[in-house]
């Protein structure tokens, strides 16, 4: 497209004008927006179900005992616990995350030298995942500390450890905030910052990775990997989030018990004393506990997000393309 192209660098790599560059980023801001929304829908019950298992894993049998007790104690109110956070949260560390990943994506390619981010190999797709995971993570924390503390509380007070009891179930996502930020401060909203951090940058390697090598060999001769289809993009998308939570998943654990028990007005505890604490009073097996349930609500959700996010981008880049 001729207002793309500014000259080169090196004589290979374009220059993109700067109103180009501010329009893609935007693209993939609300791209990762939709995606977000679209994950939740299809996921949070099962990410519930994750939560109580890896905070509390003495309560249930399995991903089905929490499942059913859940929705027995509580209705799909209580499958649902958290879920305006967790639309937030999705929004938040969606739009971030696709957005930081285009320009990074843009960064790597100049670096390695590739004319379009479309030549970038799967590998150097997985290292830009990685440097836009370090941004995402300042959006994510706070909002997945509020998730975990709702969807946690009722065992929270079942075992005496919430101030206020089984009324404070009623408190809501606004009034958690407000409790946190007034006796903590904004600080107190960043509790578990350094254990989402490292979930995060390793963790969206192997996401974005697992999402392009998927897409690279799922593509049919004579197509580009952006022509694949629905369901093609759905598997590539599924896989790449098992890969993520696969890798990632004793580090998940240790950042939601770090959030669920650094109650309001409590120090938050150190990342690898609970590590550590987990290993050796529960066993290595505890680092691994809602694993089941988040696989199986990986797979459709992280599928629905990637759908989403591409459906999006190629609708505002046709129209950006026709009008810029």
């Amino acid at each position: 497209m001729p207002t793309d192209e500014m000259g080169t660098l090196d004589g290979s790599v374009r220059v993109v004008s700067p109103l180009r560059q501010t329009v893609d980023a935007s693209i993939d801001f609300v791209g990762g927006v939709n995606g977000g929304i679209a994950n939740v829908v299809v996921g949070q019950s099962l990410d519930t179900v994750k939560v109580k298992m890896q905070t509390f894993p003495s309560l249930y049998k399995n991903a089905l005992d929490c499942f059913m007790k859940t929705y027995r104690q509580d209705g799909i109110r209580g499958l649902y616990a958290g879920t305006l956070p967790a639309m937030t949260a999705n929004i938040a560390e969606n739009s971030v995350l696709f957005m930081f990943y285009g320009l990074c994506q843009k960064v790597v390619m100049n670096i390695c030298g590739k004319q379009s981010v479309a030549d970038l190999h799967p590998v150097e797709n997985a290292i830009s995942g990685s440097g836009a995971a370090f941004f995402c993570s300042f959006t994510l924390c706070p909002t997945e500390l509020i998730k975990c503390r709702l969807q946690a509380m009722r065992e929270m007070a079942t075992q005496g450890k919430l101030e206020g009891g089984m009324d404070k179930l009623k408190i809501g996502p606004w009034g958690l905030t407000k409790d946190i930020l007034r006796q903590e401060g904004i600080q107190g909203m960043f509790k578990g910052l350094t254990s989402t951090m490292a979930r995060e940058v390793p963790g969206y390697f192997f996401f974005f990775g697992g999402y392009e090598i998927s897409r690279h060999y799922l593509t049919p001769p004579g197509k580009t990997k952006d022509e694949i289809g629905v369901w093609r993009t759905v598997v590539s998308g599924g896989i790449g989030g098992v890969c993520l939570w696969v890798t990632i998943f004793p580090t998940d654990v240790v950042k939601s018990r770090i959030q669920v028990e650094s109650t309001v007005g409590t120090k938050a505890p150190a990342f690898f004393k609970t590590l550590t604490h987990i290993g050796r009073t529960e066993g290595i097996r505890a680092l691994y506990n809602g694993l089941g349930p988040t696989v199986v609500r990986t797979f459709p959700s992280t599928g629905a997000l990637f759908l989403t996010y591409e459906t999006t981008k190629r609708v505002l880049t046709d129209f950006a393309d026709r009008n810029i």
